[in-house]
């Protein structure tokens, strides 16, 4: 048990400091984006829409690959991979030219980044089934730690400028790497690992191969639904905020920190009560209903109180959602295929950014230009409510099937 717990928080640290320099990055990119395009939102928004979708396609191709390999060689080296690859991405950012560099870069990122996919693969190996939706709680815990520290580290850092976040967020990768290579042992055990196949590694064969699962089936449909939401917003947040209440970096970077607190709050504690207490699957019931509401209410809001208002209904909703879906995955799968199944949940959560980015950030766009029929900006964050409100619904017509994965694997298949 002590083993477990000492392995659980040194790669909860390793979590930490990755997105510590994520959190640094978040408030300046859409700004640099923006200064190459000479200050016109509009345009800016458009472009960083494509930015994010092409960081996800590359995701999506490369998560599967590298949550099969982690079943093959073990969490440590796929850890190590990606933590090198985001120090990369984050100096040719801080180096970039132009916007094709900016490109190239989201594109290494998107190829490369798996630190949560393997994070998740490795507390699924130190945990036993009925801690899962816990420890899996916790890594929004080190992610909302992290995020109250990087974006006000970011947001102070950019006010000197704009490139400076990113060189600081290298340094940040490269340490958490070598921390890694020394500190981080391997979860993994032998004889719970599989031969890497090809199928695996194609991003659609190893989705069928999960959804053969039949407790997995409404589990993915959510998870599309739901993260089709969340990444669009995350790809107009920044700009959305700067265009309603006129944010800077700084303040940017502190709704954010507020964002980190809160999913801290929500994951490291609040779960911890009402998972036990409802279940996984009531759990995720009563979350999407607090995200859709979030949604709408973000459309509207008009002084900058009320979105932080907002947030805490958002992040509650949203930060319970997420682990009860890993819990409840998790479950229905064997122990040598956790890596594969957190894999495709990691790609999904990423691979519908390249429709949802350029669709929210092409709403916004059009909604805030001089010719649009009707001003408004909060046209995103409606598209947002009614995914979470379809999503909502399909769970709600099929709760035997996702009862299922509360069920031993075996029993589940």
């Amino acid at each position: 048990m002590k083993l477990r717990q000492a392995s659980l928080a040194v790669i909860l640290v390793t979590v930490f400091i990755d997105i510590v320099g994520m959190g640094m990055v978040y408030p300046i990119l859409p700004r640099l984006v923006a200064e190459m395009l000479h200050g016109e939102v509009a345009n800016a928004s458009a472009f960083y829409g494509i930015l994010v979708a092409i960081y996800c396609l590359m995701n999506f191709l490369a998560s599967p690959t590298l949550g099969a390999l982690s079943d093959a060689i073990g969490r440590r080296p796929v850890i190590f991979i990606s933590l090198a690859g985001l120090g990369i991405d984050y100096l040719i950012l801080a180096l970039a030219p132009n916007l094709w560099w900016l490109v190239a870069a989201r594109a290494l990122a998107g190829m490369l980044s798996a630190t949560y996919t393997a994070a998740a693969g490795y507390i699924a190996d130190i945990s036993p089934p009925e801690k899962r939706a816990q420890n899996f709680g916790m890594i929004g815990v080190a992610f909302g730690i992290g995020f109250i520290v990087g974006p006000l580290v970011g947001g102070l850092l950019g006010e000197i400028g704009p490139r400076v976040p990113f060189v600081v967020a290298a340094g940040f990768s490269l340490v958490n790497c070598l921390f890694g290579v020394f500190v981080v042992p391997e979860s993994l055990r032998p004889e719970n690992r599989r031969r890497f196949t090809f199928r695996d590694a194609n991003p659609l064969g190893a989705f069928m191969k999960v959804a053969a699962y039949p407790a997995l089936v409404p589990l993915l449909a959510v998870a599309i639904l739901t993260n089709f939401a969340e990444r669009g917003m995350e790809s107009v947040g920044v700009l959305y905020t700067a265009y309603r209440f006129g944010w800077g970096p700084f303040q940017v970077g502190v709704s954010l920190a507020f964002v980190g607190f809160l999913v801290a709050i929500v994951q490291g504690g609040l779960i911890r009560i009402v998972v036990p207490r409802f279940g996984e699957w009531r759990t995720l019931v009563l979350s999407l209903v607090a995200a859709t509401f979030a949604f709408v209410l973000y459309a509207f809001v008009t002084e900058a109180w009320m979105a932080y208002a907002v947030m805490v209904l958002h992040i509650v909703g949203w930060g319970c959602a997420g682990p009860a879906i890993q819990a409840l995955a998790s479950k229905a799968v064997p122990a040598n295929e956790q890596g594969l199944v957190q894999g495709v949940f990691m790609a999904i959560a990423t691979s519908v950014g390249v429709v949802s980015a350029p669709v929210s950030a092409g709403l916004f766009a059009w909604f805030i230009r001089p010719d649009a029929p009707f001003l408004f900006p909060g046209a995103s964050f409606m598209l947002g409510a009614s995914l979470f409100f379809v999503a909502l619904l399909f769970v709600r017509r099929a709760p035997e099937y996702v009862r299922l994965a509360a069920r031993p694997a075996v029993e589940a298949a």
